[in-house]
Order: structure tokens, then sequence, then C-alpha cells
């Protein structure tokens, strides 16, 4: 069992922990709210490009042939070369946000590359270290911070992974990131940008009733407009999911450091308890040790007096 001074440095110890979890989560609150309102503010931009997308696929004329129009089904699922962007963040202490999304990765990869033909684009430092550790050959690494996600970087990203497309380095592409579903709970999202089934799903959302009696025209053609909003709806999806997993990524952070907290002040009231019981314990101890004394002392002294007693009894007979 310990002693006082022991359980006394040990409550020391977690309130000077507590300090930190304190900042953090203090920090955590503060980025969670600039990168609440940062997704705000990008959303609309992000919504309304996802609608005219959907109106110009609407209206293509027969024929129209694209890149990005490509489904590629002549391949076999199994033989297509797969890209996953792998959005993570640069340092731990936010609960089960890494894990997961790393863990739905890896089952994505090894469920679906039976030839191991993909490849992969990882951002935030904790992601890039845990899949060298396991043996994943990371093709991408993007250096920078994933905190404060900007339009640069993701346009960075963008970039690499349309050329790698283009160029049929890869035959899909997916992102693996994480959405705030409310305060409390964080989702893992895996959803494929290309080829653009994304595309389909815009135009069941975005279907006006009278939507067939508009009339479009394309210049300079219908093929040099998509190249041109393609781009631009895939690196706002990107943005986005940068935006998202940062929101997570704080969210879970607040979470963790809450629950450290309400675990830390717990271990406190135990410890606290402990000591007192200990201190109680030792001056009891000191109490009794005194009145045993005390105890004998009365003893010695009242033998001692029946002995001086008895000796002058002796004497005067």
């Amino acid at each position: 069992m310990a002693n006082i001074k022991e359980i006394r440095d040990r409550i020391g110890s977690v309130r000077d922990t507590m300090k930190i979890t304190n900042a953090m989560y203090m920090i955590s609150s503060n980025k969670l709210r600039k990168a609440k309102k940062q997704l705000a503010e990008t959303e609309p931009y992000f919504y309304a490009l996802q609608a005219m997308i959907a109106r110009v696929t609407r209206h293509l004329p027969e024929g129209t042939e694209d890149v990005f129009l490509e489904t590629r089904d002549d391949i076999p699922y199994a033989s297509r070369a797969k890209g996953y962007l792998i959005l993570t963040s640069d340092k731990g202490l936010a609960g089960s946000f890494n894990h997961n999304v790393l863990k739905a990765a890896e089952e994505h990869i090894q469920k679906n590359n039976t030839l191991k033909n993909y490849k992969l684009y990882v951002v935030g430092e904790h992601g890039r270290h845990y899949l060298q550790r396991q043996g994943f050959d990371i093709d991408e690494s993007f250096r920078y911070t994933a905190q404060n996600p900007n339009l640069d970087r993701s346009r960075d990203i963008t970039s690499i992974i349309i050329d790698d497309f283009r160029n049929h380095v890869i035959d899909e592409a997916y992102v693996v990131y994480t959405t705030m579903k409310n305060s409390i709970s964080c989702e893992v999202q895996c959803k494929k940008i290309l080829p653009l089934d994304i595309i389909q799903e815009a135009r069941d959302r975005f279907m006006p009733i009278d939507t067939y009696n508009e009339e479009f025209l394309f210049e300079p053609s219908a093929e040099a407009i998509i190249d041109n909003i393609v781009p631009n709806f895939i690196n706002g999806f990107i943005y986005g999911a940068l935006v998202e997993t940062f929101c997570s990524e704080q969210n879970s952070r607040m979470m963790a450091m809450d629950n450290a907290n309400k675990n830390a002040n717990e271990m406190i009231g135990q410890l606290t308890k402990e000591y007192n019981r200990q201190r109680q314990a030792a001056i009891t101890q000191e109490i009794t040790e005194v009145a045993s004394g005390a105890k004998a002392m009365r003893r010695a002294k009242a033998a001692k007096m029946k002995k001086k007693a008895a000796l002058n009894e002796n004497t005067r007979s």
C-alpha cells in the first residue's frame, strides 16, 4: 500500500496532467469553432457547383466523349488500379479518430485489391507513419500539415489525382475521410470521386420538374466545359473532406480531453479518500502510541511508588 507521500505526489501529478488536458480541450474547442465556420462558408459554393454539374450532364449531347465521363467498365473490377486519398491528423490524443479512418482504409484496400494494384495518397503524419509500419507503399505523402486546410492544398491534391487518372495510372479514386454527424459522434466515409459516379448522385438529387424544357448551348464545346467544371468539383469535394476531417479531429480531441478530465477528477477523488484514510490511520497510530506510552509511564510510576512505599514500611519496622 502506498504511503502518504506517494499518494500526495500522485495527486499532484494528476492535477498537473489535468492542466494540459484542459488546455488541449480549450484549443480544440477554438479550432472546431473556426473550422465549422469555414465549412459553413464553403458549403454554398460546393452545393451550387454540384447542382451545376447535374444540370450540365443532363444536357450533354449524344456521343460526348471525355476522360471524366469514362466508366472503364471494360476493365474487370479486380484489375482496376485504385487510388486512395486517406485523410488523418498529424498527432494522436484524439480518441479513436485516426484508428477508425485507417481501419476503414485498410479493410477497403484488402477487400478490393486482390492484385495489390493500388496507390496511396496520404495527408497527415499519423496516417503516413502507421501505414509505413504496416508495410504499405505510400506513393504520394503530402508533407504539409493537416491543420488549417485551404484551397491551395486541395488543388495540389486534386491535380495529382486527376493527372494519374488521365494517364491511366489509376482507374478509380476514393477519398477516405471522417465526417462529424453531431457533437458526439463521427463517421468514416469512403467516397468514390473518379470515375464520376458522384455525378449520377447529383443528377438524382437535383431533378427539377421541368428540367427537360431547358435549352443549353455549349461553348466552345461540351468537352471543354466538362474539363473545366469537373476539376473544380473534385477540388471542392476534397477541400470539403479536408475541412470535415479537421472538424472531426478537433471534436474527437475535445471529447477525449473531456473524458480524460472526468477520469482525472474521479482518480483525484479516489486518491484523496485514500490519502485521508492513510492520514487518519497515521494519526490514530500516533495517538495510540502516545496513549500506550502514557499508560506505560503511569504503570511504571505506580510500580515505583509501590516499591518506595514498601521500602519505607520495612525501614519503620
